[in-house]
């Protein structure tokens, strides 16, 4: 790992939002976890490993600072945890009650999800089934839903929308085909978002979708 790149990580999330020295420790465990597992499991891509606390950690921070005071969480497609075990990291440090929900139906990244929120002391729970099936029986606190690198913007609106209200927003990274993706989602979608450049990425950006409803129940 470069040191350069660590430094460069941490110095991107202290400008993002305060993270306590507990914190940061919580996130070396965790990139070691990662470090750990990845030759077993290929968590991320290989060729993103050695930038992992810009690429992914940082990339995970602003997600969640985007809308800090979001509570109770639920985290679509969480493969190797960027954000949501992140976000968990980051809210237990507040001493608030809190919940990150991860969906994943991998079940080997799964297994790697309960390990680390289980050496983390984590609220964090990971459900091992598809995000449809997840939602659909869902009764539960939700302030935000997270993903990244998941899946187009109107799947993401399809799998939403029964949550999205003033009270639950949608808190999504998005890369340089968002403007298509967006334009596609807009035909069956009336869309209310805040989009904010990624501080890690220039391609990239921070979608914040605060409503949502369909154009068919028009």
């Amino acid at each position: 790992m470069s040191v350069g790149n660590k430094e460069r990580g941490i110095e991107l999330i202290s400008s993002l939002i305060p993270v306590s020295r507990e914190s940061l420790q919580k996130l070396e465990l965790y990139e070691a976890l990662v470090r750990k597992w990845q030759p077993a499991q290929n968590l991320v891509a290989p060729k993103t490993l050695d930038n992992i606390w810009v690429r992914h950690i940082a990339d995970s921070v602003q997600i969640f600072a985007s809308y800090p005071q979001a509570r109770h969480w639920i985290d679509l497609g969480s493969g190797a945890g960027f954000p949501g075990l992140v976000t968990a990291i980051l809210l237990d440090d507040l001493g608030e009650d809190y919940s990150v929900h991860m969906v994943e139906s991998n079940g080997r990244k799964a297994t790697f999800l309960r390990t680390v929120a289980r050496e983390l002391e984590l609220n964090a729970k990971i459900h091992n089934d598809r995000i449809e099936t997840v939602l659909s029986s869902w009764d539960g606190p939700v302030d935000a839903f997270s993903a990244r690198a998941l899946t187009s913007f109107s799947n993401l609106c399809h799998f939403v929308q029964p949550f999205i209200s003033k009270s639950c927003v949608g808190v999504f990274h998005k890369g340089r085909d968002f403007d298509r993706e967006l334009a596609e989602a807009s035909v069956s979608w009336n869309i209310d978002l805040i989009q904010k450049p990624s501080r890690t990425d220039p391609d990239a950006r921070i979608v914040l979708l605060r409503a949502l409803s369909s154009k068919d129940a028009q």
